[in-house]
């Protein structure tokens, strides 16, 4: 086993790592920006070491510094975690050309998944369902226009090198598309220096399901189940349960299957995410893959009872899986509320000092956060201040539970969405189990909704 781990990130999913770590009885490095001096990751490994001012570009982004790190601590691994260079190609080979092994895929799989279009040329030759749409990056919006007319509208333009719903745009008629295409280059040259684009029709009520993959080095590959998405705003999640109320059965079968298949004829290795579209009608589309640990990966581990992150680095180090596919069962349900620091009606971050901070308990709750009292939420960095989430052996006792567990949640000094979190659970499109992607928009828009959120505000301890 590797003897010792960098983790190349931060916050709660930084600490996540530490402690696979320290039950596998691997060493750790801690790496910081000089604004993260006090962080918790920073406290609870073994080693820690300072990589540059706040800014990311200037540390968690800066991989000479990164590499310097683990060489003078004499790391043997780099654990990327989610976000900052989790996915970047470039990074994982310099790792492997520096023999420090990166606890993820291989490089040819980040740089294939990496980019859209390459990406849903591979799902379509692997055997997964596509959205019709351009088999290639868009010359100019008047090709755009070409398919859009090909495929019918609505029509949505996505970032081939994108993620996170920066250089989406939802295009309903002919007369806007130009404008919308300058427009959605140009965000995709912004966020990620690149601006290249495709078209796909567009579904719209769509729900978001994701398929938890799991394969090691061996050729051994499995399923982990679903996790439903679909609580999102402007495309970034909110809420993620597991299973989906959506899900029939024969439909997570087919599911499973399909994305096992697509995987091995790929040669797909570690863990992984393949992202779904499913429409009305229950037919399921290939959207991406994401070739990382995911943000919202509790929910899998509660109702499989699986760690995934410990899978993921036994099997970066070369050992089979510990499962078979039959070996994998889903017991109960799980939900995940991801907490922000932000205000509950706009959304807008809402970084400073956190005055007075107690987390929920009791029986099967968790909190992953790396929060505390006096800790102060930076504004260089993402919102997430900690993943809350619970599991119980049904769905409606699971909301139930989530309900009590945000009623007891206490942040003083800052604002969070916690009132949204508690006015989204109320709702009964909710707790029926029937939403779809619009979810948020719908609720924000409603009378109700925002009678809920008001009186959700002003409850909030």
């Amino acid at each position: 086993m590797f003897k010792k781990v960098l983790i190349a990130n931060r916050g709660e999913i930084a600490l996540r790592v530490i402690r696979a770590c320290r039950e596998l009885g691997i060493a750790t490095v801690a790496v910081h920006s000089t604004a993260d001096s006090n962080a918790l990751h920073v406290r609870f490994a073994d080693e820690s070491v300072c990589i540059g001012p706040p800014p990311s570009k200037e540390s968690y982004l800066n991989i000479p510094q990164l590499l310097s790190a683990a060489e003078i601590t004499r790391a043997d691994a780099i654990h990327p975690g989610y976000g900052f260079l989790s996915e970047n190609a470039e990074f994982a080979e310099v790792c492997e050309s520096c023999k420090i092994r990166f606890i993820g895929p291989r490089p040819e799989m980040l740089r294939l998944m990496g980019n859209k279009v390459r990406a849903r040329k591979a799902a379509l030759e692997a055997g997964m369902p596509l959205l019709p749409g351009s088999p290639h990056v868009l010359k100019d919006a008047r090709e755009a226009e070409a398919f859009a007319k090909e495929i019918g509208f609505p029509v949505i333009l996505k970032a081939a090198a994108g993620g996170g719903g920066k250089g989406m745009k939802i295009v309903r008629e002919p007369s806007v598309l130009a404008q919308a295409f300058s427009t959605a280059a140009a965000e995709a040259v912004a966020s990620f220096n690149n601006g290249d684009l495709y078209i796909e029709r567009y579904v719209e009520k769509p729900r978001h399901i994701e398929i938890q993959i799991a394969a090691d080095e061996h050729g051994n590959i499995i399923h982990l189940g679903e996790r439903e998405c679909s609580v999102q705003r402007r495309h970034q999640k909110l809420i993620e349960e597991s299973p989906s109320p959506a899900l029939t059965p024969e439909l997570r079968a087919e599911m499973g299957r399909v994305s096992v298949e697509a995987m091995r004829k790929l040669r797909y290795n570690n863990v992984g995410t393949i992202e779904y579209l499913l429409d009305e009608r229950g037919q399921f589309y290939f959207m991406e893959m994401n070739t990382r640990i995911q943000v919202e990966h509790p929910v899998t581990e509660l109702v499989t009872g699986v760690d995934l992150v410990r899978e993921q680095i036994r099997m970066a180090y070369g050992h089979p899986l510990r499962f078979k596919q039959e070996d994998i069962q889903m017991r109960g349900a799980a939900i995940e509320c991801r907490v922000n620091a932000e205000d509950p009606v706009t959304f807008a971050p809402w970084p400073g000092k956190i005055t007075g901070y107690s987390v929920p308990g009791g029986y099967g709750v968790r909190v992953d956060s790396a929060a505390y009292e006096n800790y102060t939420v930076l504004p260089h960095y993402d919102s997430l201040l900690s993943k809350l989430i619970v599991h119980a052996e049904d769905r409606p006792t699971a909301i139930r539970r989530m309900q009590r567990a945000l009623s007891e949640y206490v942040v003083e000094g800052i604002r969070t969405n916690i009132p949204f979190h508690r006015a989204a659970l109320a709702e009964e499109s909710f707790q029926e189990g029937n939403y779809d992607t619009r979810f948020v928009e719908r609720l924000l828009a409603s009378e109700t909704g925002t009678h809920r959120l008001k009186k959700a505000i002003e409850e909030t301890p």
